[in-house]
């Protein structure tokens, strides 16, 4: 059984709900991972979706900013996860039930985390520490109990690899590209052996974007972008994600540029051969 999940940083689901249905008739994932939806629970723009196949809808929304949601194809339940300490809505962890493959999808929003990178000065660079410690924690323990075949998807706001941003040098002391950010992120993704599925078949010069600043008006001329969404697998998944090779991960880069305001980030899928072990 062949998958395909998704992520994006939609920058507001009511505004671009449009541009959200596009891509899912286009690329039609299973699974689609949305963050920064702008919206409270109750006003998610769900009949969309309904009417484009996705009748499975788990919503994590809030008043003003933040939020996430997962649309899928495939029933699914809700986990019962906690990860951001000011109680935000930032993530929603259900369990896809696709027979005798299910697995885990993990859907995060992690903060920020403002223009200073330092926890001592600056509370909402401390927030996303605590965020990825609660991570951190939460994996340590949910792995001692065996690994299900887990999925994390999201807008991470971390660029770890020195060809995610375009200047590696220049960024060192932006916040989502910092070392301290880096080292926590990689401590993460190596406790627990996950795989990015982004850098599994990329060359290590390989320049990588999904965000690319709204400051600029012509963002692909200048092209000064940072990898700040991700896709990672368990190793219980590792399989099914190599079985594809590298041209199974997209990320969808015209999405940036399409008409009528697209958000700063773009979509990414990747396809996942359940059937291999």
């Amino acid at each position: 059984m062949k998958i395909k999940v998704a992520t994006w940083n939609i920058n507001s689901v009511r505004l671009r709900i449009d541009q959200v249905i596009r891509f899912l008739n286009e690329q039609q994932p299973d699974v689609l991972g949305l963050q920064e939806i702008k919206c409270e629970t109750d006003k998610f723009p769900s009949q969309p979706f309904i009417d484009a196949g996705y009748e499975f809808i788990e919503v994590a929304g809030m008043k003003g900013y933040h939020g996430a949601a997962t649309v899928s194809k495939l029933p699914m339940e809700r986990l019962p996860t906690s990860f951001c300490p000011l109680d935000h809505a930032r993530h929603v962890s259900t369990r896809i039930i696709a027979g005798p493959e299910d697995f885990e999808f993990h859907n995060f929003y992690i903060p920020a985390g403002g223009d200073v990178a330092d926890p001592e000065v600056n509370d909402k660079f401390k927030h996303k520490l605590d965020f990825l410690e609660n991570m951190r924690c939460y994996f340590t323990e949910r792995f001692a109990k065996g690994d299900d075949q887990q999925i994390l998807v999201g807008d991470f706001n971390i660029a770890p690899h020195e060809n995610d941003v375009w200047s590696h040098k220049q960024l060192l002391k932006v916040v989502s590209h910092t070392p301290l950010e880096v080292s926590i992120l990689k401590t993460l993704q190596e406790t627990h052996d996950f795989t990015d599925c982004s850098r599994l078949f990329a060359d290590d010069d390989e320049k990588l974007y999904s965000w690319w600043s709204y400051r600029g008006r012509e963002p692909m001329k200048s092209n000064r972008g940072r990898r700040l969404d991700h896709i990672w697998v368990s190793p219980a998944l590792k399989p099914a994600v190599e079985a594809g090779g590298k041209s199974a991960h997209e990320i969808h880069v015209p999405c940036r540029v399409w008409d009528a305001k697209p958000s700063d980030h773009v979509p990414m899928t990747q396809v996942l051969d359940l059937s291999v072990k």
